[in-house]
């Protein structure tokens, strides 16, 4: 069986390389999109298995990121997890509105991201 691919659009790479180490160790594949525009390009082209998306980036931000790949018939069922350091009631709403299928803020709990990413998989 073949490892679920899960594509993290997040221009921090700190941040990146602590979700690839957990997912990895969890059994995860992952690759990366540094942007908006990058994501919505890579989501359409490699169709992931999942994706995590941060909100606050260059090119397009998240919110319209995160429009337009649930807008599209190729990538609109695929689970898409928001992760960000917006954590205004407004921001996660905004989120839910354009297509997220869950919210999660940083600092993150790793343990909770992997369980979340797991529950998403299996969804699907």
């Amino acid at each position: 069986m073949s490892k679920k691919r899960i594509l993290v659009v997040e221009d921090n790479m700190d941040t990146y390389e602590l979700v690839r180490f957990i997912l990895e160790k969890n059994g995860y594949d992952t690759f990366l999109a540094v942007n908006g525009r990058d994501g919505v390009n890579a989501a359409i082209k490699q169709i992931p298995d999942l994706i995590i998306m941060d909100l606050s980036m260059p090119e397009m931000d998240g919110w319209t990121a995160i429009g337009l790949i649930k807008k599209d018939e190729r990538t609109s069922s695929i689970p898409l997890l928001t992760l960000t350091a917006h954590a205004l009631p407004g921001d996660r709403q905004r989120a839910m509105d354009a297509g997220s299928d869950e919210y999660i803020t940083k600092p993150m709990d790793l343990e909770d991201l992997v369980k979340s990413v797991d529950h998403w998989i299996n969804r699907r």
